[in-house]
This record gives structure tokens, C-alpha cells and sequence, in this order.
């Protein structure tokens, strides 16, 4: 679940554009504790009060003016924008951390290395290279982990509502995935009812 921090002046701008992210983002909009995102809306004075206070936490600054991006933790979008776009770059934010090259996923004695691409058998040791879709995968399955998750849910959530992406799709993918790791039936992804969830045990 991710913790987005939302600032803006215009209330019905605010409620809108909320409740859009709600429909397509599994998130919690509030302005307690710390967050994993902030959006800021055309308010530059609180935008470098927020990069002080959260110096690695990516921000999402919307603004009717002319800026450039100074580092991958300032993500300016210029209004008016589409709101897949906004999405896609909310989403991206939210990975930037993990991508890091400190960044790991440890679960059931593997451990994901997102921005090398690549996954280590601890049991054995074996390092296995991925690709992008396959990373993306295995992180969406994490973050949902309590839960199974449906080849739609796939669709939506790692091809993006790419209209090409089928669930042959992402039934090939995942095959695909488990014949790079999975040995002598230990699961990576475990199938229930045409669903998936990620092996934690």
C-alpha cells in the first residue's frame, strides 16, 4: 500500500484527481507519518519545504510553469497533463527506491534485485538475469502478497492497460518465469483458480 502525501489549494482539483487514483492505485492519501510519494499542486514555496523535509522522497510537482526535472526524486508535470501519464509517473515514483541499487526484496530465501535485474537462489546461490516485465512481475506479486491476483490485475498493474497484453500474455510471461527459477519444486508462484500470489513461505 502506498502512503501518498497530497497538497493542493483547489479542493475539487484535490477530490477529483484523488478519487482517480483511488480507482487505479492501491494507495492511502494522507498527510500522517511519512510518506512513500508526495504530490505537490503549484505551490513552490511548500515543493522545496517538502524536499528539505523529505530529501528521498520522490515528489510529484504540478505546475503551469516552465520547470525542468533537477534529479529522479523531482518529477515536474506540467498542467494540464493526461491522466494515464500522471499514473505512470505516480506508479514510477514509487518504485524509484526500490530500483536504487541498494534496493532488495528478501522472501523465501530469494533475494529480487530490481535495478540489476536480477534474482539470487540463497539455497543455492544460483544469480539468474530477468527482464524488465519479469522484474515487475515478481514486484507486483510482492506488494500484493497477502492475496492472490488475477491475470487481470496483471494486465492492469505491470502492462499498464497495454491493449496488446493479453492473459496468454501474461500467462506465457509467467511460465516463462518459473522455468528461469524454479528447481526441484520449490515454487516461486503459487497457482490457485487461474490466480497467482508469490511463494513467502
Amino acid at each position: 500500500m502506498v502512503n501518498i502525501q497530497f497538497y493542493s489549494a483547489n479542493d475539487d482539483f484535490k477530490n477529483d484527481l484523488t478519487a482517480q487514483i483511488n480507482r487505479f492505485t492501491e494507495c492511502v492519501i494522507t498527510n500522517d507519518g511519512t510518506p512513500d510519494v508526495v504530490v505537490i499542486d503549484d505551490d513552490k514555496e511548500l515543493y522545496l519545504k517538502k524536499r528539505n523535509e523529505y530529501p528521498s522522497v520522490p515528489i510529484l510537482f504540478l505546475t503551469s510553469e516552465n520547470m525542468q526535472t533537477e534529479d529522479n526524486l523531482n518529477i515536474i508535470i506540467s498542467k494540464p497533463f493526461l491522466l494515464m501519464k500522471f499514473l505512470d509517473l505516480l506508479r514510477s515514483a514509487n518504485n524509484k527506491l526500490d530500483n536504487s541499487a541498494d534496493g532488495v526484496l528478501t522472501f523465501n530465501n530469494y533475494e529480487l534485485y530490481p535495478n540489476q535485474k536480477e534474482i539470487t537462489d540463497l539455497n543455492t546461490g544460483k544469480t539468474v538475469k530477468l527482464t524488465e516485465k519479469e522484474v515487475s512481475i515478481i514486484k507486483y506479486l510482492y506488494k500484493m502478497r497477502s492475496d492472490f491476483v488475477s491475470k487481470t490485475d496483471l494486465q492492469t498493474n505491470v502492462w499498464r492497460y497495454n491493449e496488446n497484453a493479453t492473459t496468454h500474455t501474461v500467462e506465457t510471461h509467467i511460465y516463462r518465469l518459473r522455468q528461469k527459477i524454479e528447481l526441484n519444486d520449490r515454487k516461486l508462484i503459487i497457482t490457485e483458480s487461474g490466480k497467482y500470489k508469490l511463494n513467502m513461505e
